[in-house]
């Protein structure tokens, strides 16, 4: 087949980030990579991941993707890609070769400014896709290059400039919003099965990952143990600490929640969840940190609408 590599090169790009979108709508708890590599354009299939970790298809002049894999332990990874001190994604050459094809491929990504698509494994063999993302500079000397999760990072002057701090918590922000929420939704809701640990509602699309500690706390990391996977309902009564889960995954509903009326949503939405349990995965290491949970419970309880009840009534919970 003979390419018209610009043309083609800028089309394919473009035609594969339609792709995943629809993939990513359809799959919020990650994407198998056997459906990413179901993309065909112009009529020919065309991987979009393969074992190495960089792919630059023969007929492309830049590399199309990059790869981590999945680990249990970052530990277990055999290149070691991780955020610099500047708030910005490294990515690791392949080898220590600066001259090895797929480092090249990337250098070329570099010199183009092509955009690629960053694969992320939440699972074996099914990726969070985070894309479009950009080479920002290569760091020889650590066999590495700077990766840009947002096209407006390509365009910012270098962190080294007289705005260093600046740039540097944007960086983490966008990192946060675009590389580390994504996988942890994702995670979450493999560990979960999609389905919220306190209505027990099955619909992806409706089931989100929420926090136990924020993500402004020190231990809050995007990890699965900081994590639960509830519907959307859930998720904004849990942030708002209208109700709270004890370290026993007993869950309470606020007093004052508890009193007033309403229709159908408030009663069996809210209420009646008073009281029962929690529904968590069944891998031990996927459940919620028991510490996290009574931190986040002795917030829940230090609510005025609950202390003052905890007076009254005796233990909040207790009827």
């Amino acid at each position: 087949m003979t390419w018209i590599v610009i043309a083609t090169e800028d089309g394919l790009r473009r035609s594969m980030f339609t792709h995943l979108d629809r993939l990513a709508a359809a799959h919020p708890d990650g994407i198998p990579s056997s459906l990413i590599n179901s993309f065909i354009y112009a009529g020919q299939p065309q991987r979009l991941i393969v074992q190495p970790g960089i792919w630059k298809p023969k007929h492309l002049s830049a590399a199309l993707s990059i790869r981590t894999t999945f680990a249990r332990s970052p530990a277990d990874r055999p290149y070691q890609d991780e955020v610099g001190a500047d708030g910005l994604m490294r990515y690791k050459y392949r080898g220590t070769d600066p001259n090895h094809a797929d480092n090249r491929a990337l250098r070329s990504a570099l010199q183009q400014g092509a955009p690629l698509v960053y694969f992320v494994g939440v699972a074996k063999s099914v990726y969070q896709a985070i894309y479009p993302v950009f080479l920002l500079t290569e760091e020889a000397a650590e066999h590495q290059f700077v990766v840009g999760i947002d096209e407006q990072q390509a365009l910012l002057p270098a962190l080294r400039g007289p705005e260093p701090a600046a740039a540097r918590k944007y960086a983490q922000r966008l990192l946060k919003l675009r590389l580390h929420q994504p996988i942890f939704r994702a995670r979450v809701l493999r560990a979960y099965g999609s389905s919220c640990a306190m209505c027990g509602l099955h619909l992806p699309q409706l089931v989100e990952a929420a926090h136990i500690l924020s993500d402004s706390h020190p231990r809050g990391e995007p990890v699965v143990p900081n994590g639960l996977a509830l519907c959307k309902i859930h998720h904004a009564a849990f942030d708002a600490n209208i109700l709270g889960v004890r370290p026993d995954l007993i869950i309470e509903v606020r007093p004052d929640i508890l009193s007033q009326t309403g229709g159908p949503m408030f009663k069996y939405g809210l209420q009646e969840t008073h009281g029962t349990r929690l529904q968590v995965p069944h891998q031990v290491s996927a459940r919620p940190d028991p510490a996290r949970l009574e931190e986040r419970y002795l917030e829940f309880r230090r609510q005025p609408s609950v202390t003052t009840a905890v007076a009254r009534w005796g233990p909040a919970g207790s009827r």
